[in-house]
This record gives structure tokens, C-alpha cells and sequence, in this order.
């Protein structure tokens, strides 16, 4: 029976780990021609299939071989690294070992910034999804990221003198992977230091992946700066049609302020969204809700003039209101640095007012419940003639202004020329190019179910309008991946301890 077995290095089932089988020849260590030995079979299975390569095997020798002393210092480099890796791996898993035993706080955000979501978590969140375009970018990283892993590995081998026997990619269960074959009894006889520079060239060239991408990250608005705007204002790219913002907004369109502060990326706009929501939250508990009409009336008010404001009055009748659908309900409030519950205010919220919503934020802003008057300490003060007047919603009905643009379409192109040509007063915002309208409703919900990114093309065309988005989310889905493989192949397997303790006692 042959006794020669081979080494493999790759992820299988969720982590990397060396396997053994029968060899079908015995590689020289030291060769200068590779030996040619006839395409393995390939494996199918109910659980498990393989496809294996062996024509990249003369290449990646050769390559190896070409570039062997450069090859051995890079990969002694990824030794140090490997070992580093150990450490904090195991530091990790001790952690989160504490943390579910409740004996140390855990830390979420530090998972989610390693792995891109918590690895003990996230999974058990009730109706997790991935959609089809996240699938792709997945698949795709994973290709990039467990192919550098087994080309460190088959050049790191090639570098010492040995050549792989083949390249297998394979699916056990619902997880892809790969390995690389190599004779084991060449690789016993190695040195241990040399060894380690095999077994530890997966792991460093996936850190080296994940350096590359958080650098590519990084610079990637200076890369594109020729052609796209970067961190001016937010462009929307899809606007899915279960949208609350279905009908308000369209892919091209730029979104400029949310309750007028001004928004520049994405983070910023879902932080401002939360800061509202917050805020609503606040207002519902402090003041500001009547228990009778089961209404809503916050700070955050408009200076109506009291003429408009006397053609628009309505009583309540057995303590309801009632407007038109095409009009919104507004109460009276007073404008000054007083809570709104003083004097029993909130219990009064006659008379009601039915205007125009799209109408009313053309005023001049009131109350303090802006982000406006928190950040910049604006004033609630209206003039005499003028009463600041505040919509009234139900519990849990949030009232926010969004400022966009729409600078891309062919209306919006077209009055530009024609504005530039006349040279006169700019009626930009009064056209259908752009303009404020109200959203009522969950703004949690609201910011998350459109797909917007912070590059704007230079240039009025769709062509490579979402090539920004799928460049960034391709670059950080990569990242993750190849930091999760690198993570996964540094655990404390029982191979790895043996080699660590063969080091260390200079065999």
C-alpha cells in the first residue's frame, strides 16, 4: 500500500485546516524541471463536490522558483505575522468566551468592525437576509480573498523547492472553498522555520488584501476626483418602489438637507435621522401630547402670518379635529424658551389651523425643536405680525423636511443653459429641478430604504453613476472577508501548537 500522503492548506467547513489522503507521486524536494503527473480525479457527493486544477502547477513553480530568495524574506515577514495573529486570536476567542459567560462586557462594534457583523449574533437575528446584489459582492470576495490565500501558499512552497500536486476548489454543504495539495512527507522533512513560512503565507497574504482594500478605501476619492464629486452632498441611486420616499425622490436626484442642516455622506444622513427620531421621542414624553385628541404638537414651528392664520381657523368639535387631505392640522405655540407643558399648554391645542404643508415651509423657521436652533441657538422669536405655528401628528409620526435637487435631468439641464444665457436671477429651486417636501412617519424607516452614495459624476450622464458604489462596497466586503479568513486560519489547531512547539525547541 502506498504510504506517501499529501498536504493541503484551505478552508474547510468555516476554517483552514490540513487534511491528509493517498499521494499519487513522491515531488523531489530540490527540481529544476517539475514532474508531470496525470489531472487527479474529481470528487462528488450529496455533501460535498470538487473541482481540481493541476495546470497552474509548472507556472506557480517556476514563478517560485524565478523569485526564491525575494519570495523566502516576504514570507518570513508573514511568520511573524502569523504568530502575531495567533495571540490575537486567542485573545479574541478568550473574550468572547467572557462575554457570553457574562464575566466581561461585550463588544459589538469591535466585532462588527473586524468581521463586518458580530460572529455570534448576528446569525440568530430573527428574518436575516442577504439580497441578491449582496450575494454577488460576497461570492466575488471570496474568490479574491481565498484565491490570494491558496497562491501564498502554493509560492511559498514553490520558493523551497516543492510543487504542488493540484489546486481543488470545492463546496462542502453550502460553503465554497479551497485547497492546495502538496506531498507530506516533503513537507516533514522540512525545516520547522521553513515549514512555518508555508503554512503562514495564506494568512499574510490575506492581511496584505486587507491592507491593500482599506488603502484603495481610503484613497478612493482622490482616485476618482477626474471624474465624480466626493462629500459635496448625497446622490440617491435607487429609490425601491416600498419606499416611503417612492414618488419623492429619484435615482439622480441630490439630497441636500435634512431639516436644513446640510448632509454630506451617508453616515451623516442616517446619524441626522436618528438625532430626529430621538428628538420626536423626547417631545412625546416631555410635552406637547394631548391624552383626548391622542395628537402630537413638538417645537419645531414655522412664522405664519395671523392674517393667513385667521382664514384658516377651525374649532374643535367634541375634541376632535378634522381637515382636508390635502391640508395638515397646526396649533398655535408659544414662542419663547418655555416648555410647552407650562401653564398646562399642551392640554390646550385651540385653535387648530388647516393649511398647506408645501406652502407653510416656505416661511421662516420657529421653535427649538430644530436641529437648526439646536446646533446654532436660533431664535423662536416671530414678528408681531406673525404667530409661530407647529403640525400636530399622532404618537409616533414624525415630521421632517428634505431638501433635494434633481441636477441631472433634462429639464434641470436645459434651465441651466438657459439661466447662464440670460444671466439673471437664478430660478433653480422654484422649477421642478429641486424644491422641500415634508415626510411624515417613521424616519428610521424612511432613511434606510433608499441606496444613496457621496459621489456625484462630473459630467450630466448615467453611464458609471453606480460604479463609485459597487467599487466601495466590493473594496469593504473584501476586506472583511479576507480579515475573517485570515482570523480563521490563525486558530489554535493542534498542527499549528505542534509547529509552534517545534520552533520554539530548534528542531
Amino acid at each position: 500500500m502506498d504510504g506517501r500522503r499529501v498536504r493541503r492548506f484551505g478552508i474547510d467547513r468555516g476554517r483552514g485546516h490540513i487534511r491528509t489522503q493517498n499521494a499519487y507521486s513522491l515531488l523531489p524536494l530540490r527540481t529544476a524541471q517539475p514532474y508531470h503527473h496525470p489531472s487527479p480525479p474529481n470528487t462528488i457527493s450529496c455533501w460535498y463536490c470538487d473541482y481540481k486544477i493541476s495546470s497552474l502547477n509548472g507556472l506557480l513553480f517556476r514563478l517560485g522558483r524565478r523569485h526564491a530568495k525575494i519570495l523566502r524574506a516576504w514570507f518570513s515577514i508573514g511568520v511573524g505575522f502569523g504568530l502575531t495573529a495567533l495571540l490575537a486570536v486567542s485573545m479574541i476567542l478568550l473574550w468572547e468566551l467572557s462575554s457570553v459567560l457574562h464575566l466581561l462586557p461585550g463588544n459589538s462594534y469591535g466585532n462588527a468592525l473586524l468581521f463586518g457583523f458580530s460572529p455570534f449574533t448576528s446569525f440568530l437575528v430573527s428574518g436575516l437576509s442577504i439580497s441578491p446584489t449582496g450575494a454577488v459582492y460576497v461570492l466575488v470576495s471570496t474568490l479574491v480573498s481565498v484565491s490570494l490565500h491558496e497562491f501564498g501558499h502554493a509560492l511559498a512552497a514553490a520558493s523551497e523547492g516543492i510543487q504542488m500536486e493540484y489546486i481543488a476548489i470545492f463546496v462542502a454543504v453550502l460553503f465554497p472553498g479551497a485547497s492546495v495539495a502538496f506531498n507530506y512527507e516533503v513537507l516533514q522533512a522540512l525545516p520547522s522555520f521553513t515549514a512555518l513560512r508555508v503554512y503562514c503565507a495564506g494568512i499574510w497574504h490575506n492581511a496584505v488584501c486587507c491592507a491593500v482594500c482599506g488603502f484603495a478605501l481610503f484613497l478612493l476619492p482622490l482616485i476618482l476626483l477626474p471624474f465624480y464629486r466626493h462629500g459635496e452632498s448625497l446622490m440617491v441611486l435607487n429609490v425601491p418602489s416600498t419606499s416611503p420616499l417612492s414618488g419623492y425622490l429619484s435615482p439622480g436626484d441630490v439630497i441636500i438637507s435634512l431639516d436644513g442642516v446640510p448632509i454630506y455622506n451617508t453616515e451623516e444622513w442616517m446619524d441626522m435621522a436618528t438625532l430626529v427620531n430621538k428628538l420626536a421621542l423626547q417631545n412625546i414624553n416631555s410635552s406637547g401630547y394631548n391624552q383626548s385628541s391622542r395628537a402630537v404638537s413638538s417645537r419645531k414651528g414655522y412664522c405664519v402670518p395671523n392674517s393667513v392664520l385667521e382664514e384658516s381657523k377651525i374649532e374643535l368639535v367634541d375634541n376632535q379635529y378634522s381637515c382636508p387631505d390635502h391640508l395638515t392640522a397646526f396649533v398655535t405655540i408659544p414662542c419663547s424658551g418655555t416648555s410647552m407643558s407650562d401653564d398646562g399648554y399642551s392640554n390646550r391645542f385651540e385653535p387648530t389651523h388647516c393649511l398647506n404643508a408645501k406652502d407653510v415651509v416656505k416661511f421662516r423657521k420657529c421653535g427649538g425643536d430644530w436641529l437648526t436652533a439646536r446646533t446654532n441657538g436660533g431664535s423662536c422669536i416671530c414678528s408681531q405680525d406673525m404667530s409661530c405655528i407647529s403640525p400636530i401628528q399622532k404618537p409616533g409620526m414624525i415630521w421632517i423636511e428634505v431638501t433635494y435637487s434633481s441636477p441631472y435631468s433634462l429639464e434641470c439641464l436645459q434651465l441651466g443653459k438657459k439661466l447662464v444665457s440670460d444671466s439673471g436671477e437664478s430660478e433653480f429651486e422654484e422649477s421642478n429641478c429641486g424644491g422641500t417636501f415634508i415626510f411624515v412617519g417613521d424616519i428610521i424607516s424612511m432613511a434606510s430604504s433608499v441606496q444613496l452614495t457621496a459621489y456625484q459624476p462630473r459630467w450630466a450622464s448615467n453611464f458609471g453613476v453606480y460604479l463609485p458604489n459597487v467599487l466601495e462596497r466590493l473594496l469593504m466586503c473584501t476586506f472583511h472577508v479576507s480579515l475573517t479568513l485570515a482570523l480563521l486560519n490563525s486558530l489554535p489547531v493542534q498542527e499549528t501548537c505542534t509547529l509552534l512547539f517545534a520552533c520554539g525547541s530548534g528542531s
